[in-house]
Parts: structure tokens; sequence; C-alpha cells
């Protein structure tokens, strides 16, 4: 199973509804967000919490009641629920996460404008080579086509900055393939464009994985 949900956070800025959804999440949550001193990463912090509560509440449980967990690099795991895997990603005013029964990873991004020398350096040769191909005003698309695909198997995997961008690489075609020499494993990858932002999600093959379904939280 694979289950996306999303939430755009200018849900969140009336401040009777920002502490309704507060209230309900874990104090561990709840140090996160106060940890943060703008208002705009509070409320990214809580959007996290809740897409992590309607994930959990589809398995008759609830964000407020289980461990979460770190790996070795920083991967957010349920360590009473193995079973249960996550992800979760924030840029500007949109937080998405994703729920399988496989190891899997999600980013979004905001498309900003970009260097692309930041391509240049940091992707593989073959990325690169990808995004100057295409038509001038694509190029920056298709920067975080790959940037986002890329950030999803990182995650996906559970390697953090363990694994340099340019060590493995993202050849889009009409399906999209990881090359890649970090483990023996294969990954399915799924992307999509909505609106000014770009999403991307990456799992391992061996989960009983189907076409992605959104939910929008709010």
């Amino acid at each position: 199973m694979k289950q996306v949900y999303k939430l755009n956070t200018e849900e969140l800025e009336n401040s009777e509804t920002f502490f309704s959804f507060y209230e309900k999440l874990s104090e561990k949550r709840r140090q996160k967000i106060n940890s943060y001193r703008m208002k705009k990463d509070k409320m990214l912090s809580l959007g996290a919490g809740i897409l992590i509560d309607k994930g959990l509440e589809t398995f008759g449980l609830r964000e407020a009641n289980v461990r979460i967990a770190e790996g070795t690099y920083g991967k957010p795991y349920f360590p009473d629920y193995p079973d249960i895997h996550f992800s979760v990603s924030h840029s500007e005013k949109m937080v998405l996460a994703v729920f399988a029964d496989t190891e899997v990873g999600c980013d979004i991004e905001y498309m900003d404008s970009v260097d692309l020398k930041l391509a240049e350096r940091f992707f593989c040769k073959s990325e690169y080579e990808f995004i100057m191909e295409q038509q001038k005003q694509e190029r920056k698309e298709a920067f975080y086509r790959i940037w986002t695909i890329k950030e999803s198997f990182v995650k996906a995997v559970g390697s953090g900055l363990m694994l340099p961008m340019d060590e493995f690489y993202i050849k889009i075609g009409r399906n999209i393939q990881v090359e890649q020499r970090y483990n023996n494993e294969e990954y399915g990858i799924e992307d999509w464009t909505e609106g000014e932002y770009h999403a991307a999600l990456c799992w391992n093959n061996k989960g009983n994985i189907r076409r992605k379904q959104v939910v929008e939280c709010g």
C-alpha cells in the first residue's frame, strides 16, 4: 500500500485552528513546534505532525501515542511498528507525507529560481546533461525533478548525508530509474508537478505498492 497526504499550512494561520491541532499531538511534537521562532516553521512542524497523525489513524493509531525514533542517519521510524514505513517533507507552505508497507521516501520542493551551476557541481554528468537538453524555460522544472527524486531516494534508503548526490543517478524516460550501488535493492519512483511545487516518491519494490492515493488534510 502507498498512501500520500498533503497539507497547505495556510489553513493553520488562524490561531484557533492551529491550537486545535496542536493540542492533539504528542508532547515531543509540541516541543519541536515550540522550538521554532518563526511562525512559518511552527506551522510546517505542526503540519508534519498532523499528517503523521492522519497516516497512523488508518492503522488505528494516533501520533500522540506512538513512539518515533531516528535511525543512524536520522531517518524517522516507529520502533514499535516496524511494518509501518513513512516519510515527511515540507517546503514553503506545503507539507507532504507518505505511508507504505515498505521503505519509502518523499520530497517536495517549491520551485524557486535556481542556479544551474549547482546541478553541474552536485549532480551526475548525465543528470546535468538531461537538464541542459531541455528548452530554456523548462530547465528549472527539470532541475527540481532530478532534485526531488534524488532526495526521495536518499530518504527511502535512510542514508542521510552519507550518500553524496553524485554517487547515484536518475534516468528519466518512460519509466524513471535509479542507477545506484548503495545496495542491491530495486526502487520505484513517481513524481509530479503541482502548481509551483514539485514532489517525488521513492519506494523499495519489495513492497505491495500500488499507484498513490493523495489525501488533502486540513
